[in-house]
C-alpha cells in the first residue's frame, strides 16, 4: 500500500493538510500554494502503454490520493473528467517532431483537463452539502471558460470569472460570458495579474470566508495541477513504448502550471527528457533562467494573451521542487517569443507545411524551429494548448483562410454572452461578492 502524502504550504506557515482539504481550500491560509511533502516515484512499467488517458491518470495520481477520502473514487473521477483524447501527433514534414494536442475538450483548450477533474473532485467532496460554495477564477483567456463549462449548473456552486477587459480574444470573451445560471463573468479594467491579485486577496480574507465559503479553480489549485500531469505521463509512456527513448518537450507557459506539471512528471521518474519553456514577450521567467533575480513585473499585452502573466503564481511551487537556483536553472530553459515571431511562425508553417497553430502553440514551434536551426535532431514534442479557431482574428489573416471551428466551440458562440465591468480594486470586488452572496440564489439552475 502506498504511503499517505501530506500537503504543506510552499510558505511553511500553515499546517500540512490532507489532499481533500487542499483541493477544497485552493489556497493555503498563509497565502502559499499546497504541495505534496514529496513527489512519489513511479516507473514506466507501472503503466499500461495502450491504456486510455483516464487509465494513465488513475495510475499516476494514485500515490497522491493514497489514504485520502477521495482515493476510492479516483478511477471514477478520471473516467468522468478525461473523456476526450490528448493525442501525440507526428508532424510528417518535420522528422522527429510531434505535437501534443490538448485542445480536444469542450472549450478547445488544455484547461479542460484540470477544470473537469477539479469539478469531479469537488462534487464528491461536497456530497449532499447544500451550502453554497463560490469558485473564484482569474483567467488570461482559457481557464475561465474551462471552469465555467466544468461547473455550469452544478448544484450549490457559483463560479465567478475575472478576466482583463480587452486583453482576451473576442471568442474567448464570448465563451467567458456565455454560461449564465451559476456562472458570472467580470471584465476587470486591468491586467491578468490584477485579476489574480484580487482572487488571492479574497481567498486570504478570513472575514469574507466566514460569510461565504470560497475556493479557487486557478492553477494555484492542486486539484487542477495534478491532473495536468496525466497527459505528459501518457505521452511519455506511449513514446517510450514505441521508441525506447525519452521525449523532449517545448511547453508554452504563462502562470507556470502547465510547465510545472511536465517537470513533476519527469521528477517522478517517467521518461521525459529536456523541457524548454516558451513564453511570450512577458519575460519574467526567461530573464530568471538567464541568471537574473526573479523579478515579478506588470504583464504586457501580446497576441498569446493566455500567457500574459508577469508574476506567475506557480513559481513558488517551482522553487519548492528545486530549492537551489542553480539546480533549477540546470533543469529547464525558458525563451521569450515576441509578437512578430509569433506571426511569422504561424504564417510560415501554414504556408509551407499546412499546419495551423494558435498564437500560444506558435511560441513553442518558434522555439523548436530555433533548436532545429542549431542542429538539434532529438525527438521533440511541442505542446498545443488551444485550438487556433479561438484566435481567428489573429490566425486567419496570417494563414489566408478561415479556420474550422470545433463543434463544441461553435455551440458556445451561438449562445448570448454578457460580462459585468469592474475596476481592479479588491474593495469593490469584495463588496460585489458580499452583495451576490446576499441575493437569493437558491432557485434551481
Amino acid at each position: 500500500m502506498s504511503e499517505t502524502l501530506h500537503y504543506p504550504s510552499t510558505r511553511g506557515a500553515s499546517p500540512a493538510t490532507t489532499l481533500s482539504a487542499a483541493i477544497a481550500a485552493g489556497l493555503a491560509p498563509d497565502g502559499g500554494l499546497y504541495v505534496p511533502d514529496h513527489l512519489p516515484t513511479l516507473d514506466v512499467q507501472d503503466f499500461d502503454p495502450r491504456g486510455t488517458l483516464a487509465d494513465t491518470a488513475a495510475t499516476l495520481l494514485a500515490p497522491f490520493f493514497a489514504g485520502d477520502g477521495l482515493a476510492p473514487a479516483l478511477p471514477s473521477i478520471c473516467a468522468e473528467a478525461l473523456t476526450f483524447p490528448t493525442p501525440l501527433r507526428s508532424l510528417p514534414q518535420h522528422p522527429g517532431t510531434s505535437v501534443l494536442e490538448l485542445f480536444h475538450g469542450p472549450t478547445a483548450a488544455f484547461k479542460d483537463v484540470g477544470a473537469r477533474f477539479l469539478a469531479a473532485c469537488l462534487r464528491r467532496l461536497r456530497g449532499d452539502d447544500a451550502s453554497r460554495l463560490t469558485i473564484l477564477v482569474a483567467t488570461s483567456g482559457d481557464t475561465g471558460a474551462a471552469v465555467g463549462a466544468a461547473f455550469h449548473r452544478q448544484p450549490h456552486v457559483d463560479v465567478v470569472i475575472l478576466y482583463p477587459d480587452g486583453r482576451v480574444s473576442p471568442r474567448q470573451a464570448h465563451q467567458l460570458g456565455c454560461f449564465g445560471d451559476n456562472v458570472q463573468a467580470l471584465r476587470v479594467h486591468g491586467r491578468f495579474d490584477d485579476c489574480q491579485r484580487m482572487v488571492k486577496a479574497a481567498l486570504n480574507d478570513a472575514a469574507l470566508q466566514a460569510q461565504m465559503p470560497l475556493s479557487s479553480a486557478n492553477s494555484i489549485s492542486l486539484g487542477r495541477l495534478l491532473p495536468q500531469m496525466s497527459y505528459y505521463a501518457h505521452a511519455a509512456v506511449g513514446w517510450w513504448h514505441d521508441h525506447r527513448e525519452a521525449l523532449n518537450l517545448v511547453v508554452p507557459t504563462g502562470n507556470l502550471g502547465n510547465a510545472l506539471a511536465a517537470l513533476w512528471v519527469r521528477q517522478m521518474g517517467l521518461p521525459l527528457g529536456r523541457i524548454q519553456l516558451a513564453c511570450n514577450a512577458n519575460a519574467t521567467l526567461p530573464d530568471y533562467f538567464a541568471g537574473h533575480d526573479y523579478t515579478p513585473r506588470q504583464a504586457v499585452a501580446t497576441l498569446a494573451n493566455a500567457m500574459d502573466v508577469g508574476a506567475p503564481s506557480n513559481f513558488e511551487r517551482l522553487q519548492w521542487t528545486f530549492p537551489q537556483a542553480h539546480d533549477l536553472r540546470a533543469q529547464v530553459q525558458a525563451h521569450s517569443v515576441d509578437d512578430r515571431s509569433i506571426c511569422a511562425t504561424i504564417a510560415l508553417h501554414a504556408r509551407e507545411h499546412g499546419e495551423v497553430f494558435c498564437p500560444h502553440t506558435a511560441t513553442a514551434m518558434h522555439v523548436l524551429d530555433q533548436l532545429r536551426a542549431q542542429g538539434d535532431a532529438s525527438p521533440w514534442a511541442i505542446v498545443a494548448t488551444a485550438h487556433p479557431a479561438k484566435f481567428e482574428s489573429v490566425v486567419e489573416p496570417l494563414v489566408g483562410a478561415p479556420v474550422a471551428v470545433p463543434a463544441a466551440l461553435a455551440a458556445m458562440l451561438q449562445r448570448p454572452a454578457a460580462a459585468e465591468p469592474i475596476d481592479a480594486d479588491y474593495g469593490l470586488f469584495r463588496q460585489w461578492l458580499q452583495e451576490r452572496a446576499s441575493q437569493d440564489l437558491s432557485a434551481p439552475c
